[in-house]
């Protein structure tokens, strides 16, 4: 793989907010060298993003983001002793904390976009889902989008959550269905939310749409993964779809 170009800085972004960013902290868990060091230098294309640990195995990749606590756990599925799934359900349930108070966000970065794995990683609470295939942008945009508390898929991922999951015409006319019941208790701003939330929009984002203080939002999105009682952005984002929320 080869590293992009570094992004310019980003026009969007509110003034003064640029001059001190604050750098995205990676850990890096595959159990290929080789890989880890494609990796490492797609991340290092990126100022703000920096590796802090690198992992062989679940196992070591559990104990590394509890002495670490990094931003993002990048975790490839396939590995020794403890598979990146099993991994992630561990990291998501331990909820390693990060010096500033977040949670350690993960995303899996692999080769296989099997359903059963899909399925899985985002059930057990991963943000993200990218595939070593992509292009490195990709791999930099997703790492971006968990690490601010947001949700990433690989294209080629987002097809399969929204037609090979939904389980025929049938199946997803009834997911439908439920997804509209599991919205309506929320308020009509915690709807306007969910659906940016749907869309892939992360906190900072919701912020700038709304017109609304990021705090407020923060305390939106915990509202709404409550009351649905989803894990994390990615499922709250699955019934906002699925609701006819996002597009």
């Amino acid at each position: 793989m080869t590293p992009p170009p570094q992004d310019a800085p980003d026009p969007a972004d509110p003034p003064g907010q640029s001059q001190a960013p604050r750098r995205i902290r990676v850990l890096l868990a595959d159990d290929e060298a080789l890989v880890r060091a494609g990796v490492r230098a797609i991340l290092a294309a990126d100022a703000q993003v920096e590796v802090v640990a690198e992992a062989a195995d679940g196992r070591e990749a559990v104990e590394l983001v509890a002495a670490h606590r990094p931003d993002v756990a990048l975790l490839d599925i396939r590995m020794p002793r403890l598979d990146g799934l099993t991994a992630c359900e561990e990291i998501v349930r331990t909820q390693a904390r990060t010096p500033e108070g977040r949670g350690t966000a993960v995303a899996m970065l692999t080769t296989f976009a099997e359903d059963a794995y899909i399925a899985r990683a985002l059930g057990g609470g991963a943000g993200g889902f990218l595939l070593k295939s992509g292009d490195p942008h990709e791999l930099l945009t997703g790492v971006r989008a968990v690490a601010d508390g947001g949700a990433y898929l690989s294209p080629k991922v987002a097809r399969h959550v929204i037609t090979e999951l939904g389980g025929g015409p049938g199946g997803r006319l009834a997911r439908a269905a439920a997804a509209r019941a599991r919205t309506e208790p929320l308020t009509a701003r915690e709807r306007e939310v969910l659906a940016l939330v749907g869309s892939g929009l992360s906190n900072a984002e919701i912020a700038r749409r709304l017109h609304l203080v990021e705090g407020t939002v923060k305390g939106h999105v915990s509202a709404i993964l409550d009351r649905l009682g989803a894990v994390n952005r990615v499922q709250a984002a699955i019934v906002a779809y699925e609701a006819g929320l996002s597009g």
